[in-house]
């Protein structure tokens, strides 16, 4: 891989990095994803070379690599980024708790904890983690240091519901005009929008929450028009294409777009990973409160409401055939009512949020979204290619014991279903089929519930029989293989 670039350009690199007028502006240090491994669009694969298939995902560019210490007072210190943490899980508090209980916060003799950014909670984030795997998840954040529990399946949550909130509120609504604050997912590794009071019933909305003190330059980009069509960041030393790749491209081509990218001078452009994508995202604006797409309006953009690949594979049991997107626009989902059948697109988690999209596929097939909130699948995505930064050629070996793709659950595992619209299972009558972590992961929905929506669309009224009576309910998108099952009113909650 090192064929890529020169050693007389990586000695430079070096000299440029080292030199003190660069160090004083990186205030911004994105610690590395953790990613370790290649992936085709569906299977672990050896590290590909320059000019091969999928070539120069995250794997292949080893950034600044997370470094942790444990203080041994209940905080955690990140020695990448400044940035001190509790270590402790805590109890879900409601958002306006959160805010409030910093200042009463005094763990490990410190009184300046504050609630964390969306960047500085997301700066946590670990790309090993997977979530839909009979043998047990893995959370997306290093265990060894932070205290992490999933939702408590026994008392009727799902297993993701254990997420943390931040500081950073949505300039917009989501759903119905709901007041919405970005949080972290660290069981499913995603940004998404929440409510701060439940729509359903109106009972204010609690997730966990994980305070932060130091650095509180942490997260502020300092933008320079190089006057070339880019932009360098001085906080985080990264160079970024001003215009954007002007049309949507699946994850596959994204990669070689970037890889054989000759632009302003550079023949050194790559597609960014997770964590240096979302550091430019501007959580100020969005395309209803600013008619613009949330980015500073520095860079050029093709579609104000536009979704951007990353070069991350997003892992989940651990079938790799996702790939790690940010929504520059509304991160949209199609909802739709059980009351009325009517069916709508929404902003569901807000500008800003990172999900993942299938790397390839037809789009088509998805005319209602995907889950229980109907998520947008656009598989071809925009691109904005960056260099510079920390980004040292890397080929690393393949990883012996990771489970191949070609080992697959269920399709019918319901771990991660929730309600469309309050209505939904998160329990949904099954048996413990194996153990992880301590906790039990369910059984599917029987034959039944999958049959009674056999030419349906989601949300539509289903009813099915079994022995303990008629089950009444909605059509719902379950499973990776999106297929359609009747899931009972009243057991489940929204998926968040």
């Amino acid at each position: 891989m090192l064929n890529k670039i020169s050693l007389g350009g990586l000695l430079l690199a070096f000299f440029i990095i080292s030199s003190p007028a660069f160090a004083q502006d990186q205030s911004f240090k994105i610690v590395d994803t953790g990613q370790k491994a290649c992936f085709d669009n569906t299977n672990l694969m050896d590290c590909p070379d320059s000019g091969q298939a999928f070539f120069g995902q995250d794997a292949q560019y080893k950034g600044n690599q997370p470094i942790y210490r444990d203080n041994g007072d209940g905080t955690i210190t990140d020695l990448v980024t400044g940035l001190m943490w509790v270590k402790a899980r805590g109890s879900k508090v409601t958002w306006n708790s959160a805010l409030d209980g910093a200042k009463d916060c005094k763990i490990g003799g410190h009184s300046d904890w504050r609630t964390p950014t969306i960047k500085e909670l997301y700066s946590l984030i670990d790309f090993n983690g997977w979530l839909l795997n009979a043998k047990g998840p893995k959370p997306f954040i290093n265990t060894k240091f932070f205290d992490f529990k999933y939702g408590d399946t026994n008392a009727g949550e799902r297993d993701i519901d254990c997420q943390d909130w931040s500081a950073t509120k949505y300039v917009s609504k989501t759903m119905n005009g709901n007041p919405t604050v970005f949080g972290v997912n660290f069981a499913d590794g995603r940004i998404k929008g929440y409510a701060i009071t439940k729509p359903r019933n109106r009972q204010k909305n609690t997730l966990y929450i994980r305070y932060v003190r130091g650095n509180t330059k942490y997260g502020q980009n300092k933008f320079v028009d190089n006057g070339d069509k880019t932009v360098t960041d001085q906080a985080t030393t990264l160079i970024w294409q001003k215009d954007d790749s002007g049309k949507t491209l699946n994850w596959e081509d994204s990669l070689s777009y970037c890889e054989n990218l000759t632009f302003a001078g550079r023949t050194d452009w790559r597609l960014p990973n997770a964590k240096e994508l979302q550091s430019i995202v501007d959580y100020s604006r969005s395309p209803a409160t600013t008619s613009s797409a949330a980015i500073d309006p520095i860079f050029n953009v093709s579609d104000k409401e536009s979704y951007y690949w990353t070069s991350t594979t997003h892992l989940d049991g651990p079938r790799p055939k996702n790939a790690v997107y940010v929504t520059f626009g509304r991160a949209k989902g199609y909802m739709k009512s059980p009351r009325t059948g009517q069916g709508q697109w929404l902003d569901v988690h807000g500008a800003g949020a990172q999900r993942s999209d299938p790397k390839s596929g037809d789009p088509s097939k998805f005319p209602n979204g995907h889950g229980p909130q109907g998520d947008d699948i656009r598989i071809f995505n925009y691109v904005r290619c960056v260099s510079g930064g920390v980004a040292i050629p890397d080929s690393p070996p393949t990883p012996t014991g990771f489970r191949s793709s070609k080992n697959k659950r269920s399709s019918n595992s319901m771990q991660r279903q929730g309600g469309m619209n309050g209505k939904g299972n998160g329990k949904m009558n099954g048996q413990s089929q194996g153990k992880g972590n301590g906790r039990s992961i369910r059984q599917g929905p029987p034959a039944e519930a999958l049959n009674a929506c056999g030419g349906k669309s989601q949300g539509d009224n289903c009813s099915f029989t079994t022995p303990r009576g008629t089950m009444n309910g909605n059509c719902l998108q379950i499973g990776q293989d999106n297929q359609m099952a009747c899931v009972p009113e009243g057991h489940g909650k929204r998926q968040q």
